[in-house]
C-alpha cells in the first residue's frame, strides 16, 4: 500500500492534535519546523497571543494558554478535517475560561496546516479574537 502526500498530512496533524491535548511541548517543538509561518490574528490583551516564528516558540502556545486559562473548562471540537496534498484545514468550535478574570469566551475557529518533510511548516488560526480579549480584560 502506497503512502500519498495527503495520508502522510493526515498522520502529522493528527500527531500534533495528540501532541496538543497531552500538552507535550517537546514533542510539539519536535513537529514544528526550524521555521514555521505562523499567523494568529494580534490581540495585544491577550498573553499566550504573539508572533512566533521558530519551533520552540509555536510549541509553546499550548502551554502559555494552559497556563492562562482553566484546563477543567477547556474544550474545543473539530467538525471538519479537510486536506489536500501537504496543507489540512480543522474547522470547529472552542471556548474556555480564563483563569485571571473567571470570564468565559467561546466561538468558532479554523486552522490551516501545512506539513513539509513531516513537519509542521504553516500554521494559520482563525478564530473569535474579539471574545477572547473580552474574556482577558478586567
Amino acid at each position: 500500500m502506497t503512502t500519498t502526500p495527503a495520508d502522510a498530512t493526515r498522520a502529522t496533524v493528527q500527531k500534533f492534535l495528540t501532541l496538543r491535548l497531552a500538552g507535550d511541548t517537546a514533542g510539539l517543538t519536535a513537529l514544528f519546523a526550524d521555521d514555521v509561518d505562523w499567523l494568529l490574528a494580534e490581540n495585544p490583551g491577550v498573553p499566550w497571543i504573539r508572533p512566533r516564528s521558530t519551533a520552540a516558540e509555536c510549541a509553546a502556545q499550548a502551554q502559555e494558554l494552559a497556563e492562562h486559562a482553566v484546563p477543567e473548562d477547556a474544550r474545543a471540537s473539530v467538525d471538519t478535517f479537510l486536506v489536500d496534498g501537504a496543507d489540512a484545514v480543522l474547522m470547529g468550535h472552542v471556548l474556555g475560561t480564563v483563569r485571571a478574570t473567571g470570564k468565559s469566551f467561546e466561538g468558532p475557529f479554523a486552522l490551516r496546516l501545512t506539513v513539509e518533510d513531516g513537519r509542521i511548516a504553516r500554521h494559520h488560526l482563525y478564530e473569535n479574537s474579539l471574545s477572547i480579549a473580552a474574556a482577558c480584560a478586567p
